[in-house]
């Protein structure tokens, strides 16, 4: 990759029944990625049905049933490096929001942040991390996670 006009690569994978617009997706992944300062890395976004989702949830968390973003991150270093993978449930985002296109737009930005080091665990990293999402997505997360649409 040059050094200048880097972009990250973003790969997605559609592996499940519900239509999404994918290169929305991949371009909010994108967006987010450069701004974090990370435009010379590779991340692969999944959309998966709830069966897979579900094995992936119980195999690699220890939970059952299906939830609606996990990220993988990889040990790769430097530039052109492979971020890790963000794998999201349609249907699964479809049933916690009433708009699906943002829904999906803030998980792919969710997983993303994820893989770049942010947590929600503690209140300030919690807020820090809520506060990029909403940058990013649009879509604005009260402290209990429920979702509310940014202005």
């Amino acid at each position: 990759m040059s050094d200048e006009g880097d972009s990250p690569t973003v790969a997605l994978s559609d592996r499940q029944g519900r239509a999404v617009d994918g290169t929305a997706l991949v371009e909010l992944a994108r967006r987010a990625l450069v701004a974090e300062g990370a435009a010379d890395v590779e991340l692969s976004v999944s959309l998966v049905s709830e069966d897979e989702m579900a094995r992936l949830h119980e195999t690699y968390l220890g939970e059952p049933g299906p939830t609606d973003v996990l990220s993988f991150p990889q040990d790769e270093e430097g530039p052109g490096r492979l971020l890790g993978d963000v794998v999201i449930c349609p249907d699964v985002a479809a049933r916690q929001a009433t708009d699906l296109h943002r829904e999906l737009g803030l998980l792919v930005v969710h997983g993303t942040l994820h893989l770049l080091g942010y947590d929600h665990e503690e209140p300030e990293d919690r807020r820090r991390m809520w506060e990029r999402q909403e940058a990013y997505s649009g879509v604005a997360l009260a402290d209990d996670g429920s979702r509310e649409a940014s202005a």
